[in-house]
């Protein structure tokens, strides 16, 4: 008699973990993009607004939540 198959525990993709965030109500949260470098040519109130943190389009969620909690 065989022994059942054990199912594999998938792992979770280490570089989501680090750049996303879920929030207390399940929504998942990301930072800003282009505030690296070539910061010169910005505008400060531009510069401003790209410090706060957005939520992930309701089409990527699914697979951001996939890449986190996997």
């Amino acid at each position: 008699m065989r022994k059942p198959r054990v199912r594999v525990k998938l792992k979770s993709k280490r570089g989501a973990v680090k750049r996303f965030k879920l929030t207390a109500s399940g929504k998942v949260k990301r930072h800003k993009a282009l505030k690296r470098h070539i910061l010169t040519k910005k505008s400060p109130g531009r510069k401003r607004a790209l410090r706060k943190s957005t939520l992930v389009a309701a089409t990527e969620v699914a697979q951001v939540r996939l890449m986190i909690l996997a």
